[in-house]
Formats: structure tokens, sequence, C-alpha cells
């Protein structure tokens, strides 16, 4: 078992990496969203889709 981790540890160290970048995308979306940030980045006065993306609570 410890060969097979030195053999991959390469490929192991890539992975975690890459999950820790998507993870760091995901955690940004979420505080983006609760902020009321739009993610499209073009504002909503001309969006269709307004009212359904942002609620009025």
């Amino acid at each position: 078992m410890l060969a097979w981790i030195y053999q991959n540890l390469a490929t192991i160290i890539i992975t975690f990496i890459i999950l820790a970048i998507v993870a760091a995308i995901i955690v940004a979306m979420v505080r983006n969203k609760k902020k009321g940030k739009s993610s499209c980045g073009c504002g909503c006065s001309n969006c269709p889709m307004s009212g359904s993306c942002h609620s009025k609570d």
C-alpha cells in the first residue's frame, strides 16, 4: 500500500490541489450569492429573468 502511494504521489498531490481550487471557487460563488451579487456581471435592469433569480424578501 505504501509503495502504491509513493508511486502515485504526484497524481495524489495534483488531485488535492485541483479539489482545493474547485472548493475555493464554490465557496466564493456561495458568498457572492448571499451578498446578492450577480454571477453574469451585466446587471439586472434588462434581464428577462431578474424576477426569478432575486427574491423580494
